[in-house]
């Protein structure tokens, strides 16, 4: 099932997808949350009537970088021997046509393509064998980084952690298995030329072990987003341009880059 979460006349609400040609597709508005026991409410919007959002507002999003060693070497940097983590605040998130403000700080601002992972229970210390449990579902990230930034500062607060830094969506997709999450492609367009493509099953560690490593030091929510690092290809975005990040099975999300006001 694909979860959306929308706007429409002024109020929010979540929504399953129906539908398979895009200008076909139709929201079945949600009773409740769908991190909890829901209904279907047989109400049916036009996904043209509604402004989508961020498909989740996550208490935090834990990313995970130099997790694909050709990425790692692209940037000069060394694999990792153990999952590498950092925080990207709440208020980085952005949904699908949202904009991504080119900060004022930077000269050198780069997309990253990446499956994100979303949990759908509280959770801690989650052995490998129980991961499939917490996960609620997957959906397509762009790890939007001030790339001048994050080398002159060493640490990434500010270079990845500004606001509109973490573009989420178009929705969650609740059907993938972890085995079929860990084989995907990851493709991203600059513009409609191609600029990232990779899989899934390239990921030095896999969303198992980065789930394990993170809650054996923190508490995930519900509606919590791991994000689950990039492949190589990464480059630099200019003002107007439009970013498309698409993962197989999952869909495509789309962002334009302004000018910071």
């Amino acid at each position: 099932m694909r979860i959306a979460r929308f706007s429409i006349d002024g109020n929010v609400a979540f929504g399953a997808v129906e539908g398979d040609k895009p200008d076909e597709l139709v929201l079945d508005i949600i009773k409740g949350i769908p991190f909890a026991d829901f209904e279907l409410s047989g109400t049916k919007v036009p996904l043209s009537k509604v402004r989508l959002l961020p498909p989740v507002l996550p208490n935090k999003v834990v990313a995970f970088g130099r997790n694909y060693a050709e990425h790692a070497r692209e940037l000069g940097n060394e694999v990792p021997d153990a999952p590498f983590a950092f925080f990207k605040p709440s208020t980085s998130v952005i949904g699908p046509g949202d904009e991504i403000r080119y900060p004022s700080f930077t000269e050198d601002l780069h997309h990253e393509a990446e499956l994100a992972v979303v949990i759908g229970r509280m959770c801690r210390e989650v052995p490998r064998e129980r991961v499939a449990d917490v996960i609620f579902g997957y959906t397509c990230a762009n790890d939007v980084t001030a790339r001048d930034v994050q080398k002159r500062e060493k640490q990434w607060a500010r270079a990845k952690g500004f606001d509109s830094s973490c573009p989420l969506g178009p929705w969650v997709e609740t059907g993938l298995d972890l085995e079929t999450a860990s084989d995907l492609t990851v493709q991203l367009t600059v513009n409609g030329e191609q600029r990232q493509l990779g899989r899934t099953s390239e990921m030095i560690h896999p969303i198992e072990d980065l789930i394990v490593n993170i809650t054996e030091a923190m508490t995930l929510l519900p509606g919590d987003v791991i994000l689950t690092g990039t492949p190589a290809g990464v480059g630099p975005l200019t003002v107007g341009d439009e970013v498309a990040v698409t993962i197989e099975g999952i869909g495509t999300l789309t962002n334009k880059v302004v000018k910071r006001g």
